[in-house]
């Protein structure tokens, strides 16, 4: 018998541990101390396009709107949710279960680097283990009446994105793309997988859109011309923003300052994540 890898995704034993109210879920059952409302997910096809930046930005306008938010950091190979929120220091226990750290206007936080003795030690772990720790931030940690959570995912279709898929009960995915020549594709890997797993998608964004022009407020296509638009018409999804590459973002990224960041690039994103029907009534 083969030694269990706690990833009930990829194992047919049949064991007390797969037992839930419906046999053909592997949704996860949220820590009973917890009420989350809503779970939004963050996705791409590739690395590198911003997944964590939208994911931040997006919780901070959520955030300024009084809602509860939080951020699950399901890149746990590459977590940078902690640095952009400048959130230091490693998550406490309490008997309803592990406390999210706090951001300095409340948003609630949890990552592998604030379990970590030291945020640079690089975690060196297969598939099935960095999937099960992935589950415990959603059924150990206590979410504290969370009206939005947003899950940065890590790229790519493998092994964590297939467990947020199947574990967490996600209302809707948001793709981030960029304006390379390689977004159709990058875009239609991540909507046929979200189509496969019957997980609703909300839209897409695409980050790097443009440099603005500080004297005359000029567009500048670093990248060619976008085709972002031909794209999400072709994937049957909406186009929900542009970012622009801006030094301001990213200063404030790097300093830890991402609530400082203000702009109306995701107005249309915010909007259509609030109609978004919950999956859960």
């Amino acid at each position: 018998m083969s030694e269990c890898t706690h990833d009930c995704s990829s194992c047919t034993a049949d064991c007390s541990s797969r037992e839930k109210a419906n046999p053909d879920s592997f949704l996860e059952k949220l820590n009973e101390h917890s009420k989350v409302k809503k779970v939004i997910g963050i996705v791409s096809g590739k690395g590198g396009v911003g997944k964590s930046l939208v994911t931040g930005m997006l919780a901070s306008e959520f955030s300024r709107r009084c809602y509860r938010t939080a951020i699950l950091d399901a890149d746990i190979t590459g977590p940078s949710i902690p640095r952009m929120f400048g959130v230091t220091g490693r998550a406490m226990s309490v008997p309803q279960g592990i406390i999210p750290s706090k951001t300095k206007t409340g948003i609630d936080i949890m990552s592998i680097n604030l379990m970590l003795e030291n945020p640079t030690d690089p975690v060196i772990w297969r598939g099935p283990v960095i999937a099960g720790v992935v589950k415990q931030f959603w059924t150990d940690v206590f979410w504290d009446d969370i009206d939005y959570m947003f899950v940065d995912m890590p790229p790519g279709t493998g092994d964590v994105p297939l467990t947020v898929f199947q574990s967490i009960p996600l209302d809707g995915i948001i793709i981030v793309s960029s304006p390379q020549d390689l977004v159709a594709m990058i875009v239609a890997k991540a909507v046929n997988m979200a189509n496969m797993m019957d997980i609703p998608i909300v839209g897409v964004v695409e980050n790097m859109s443009y440099i603005e022009c500080p004297d005359c407020g000029k567009h500048i296509h670093l990248y060619g011309d976008s085709h972002i638009e031909k794209v999400a018409e072709d994937n049957g999804i909406k186009l929900l923003g542009r970012l622009p590459i801006n030094p301001e973002i990213a200063t404030a990224c790097d300093n830890g300052l991402i609530e400082d960041v203000k702009g109306n690039w995701l107005d249309d994103a915010v909007a259509a994540i609030e109609k978004q029907p919950n999956k859960r009534g």
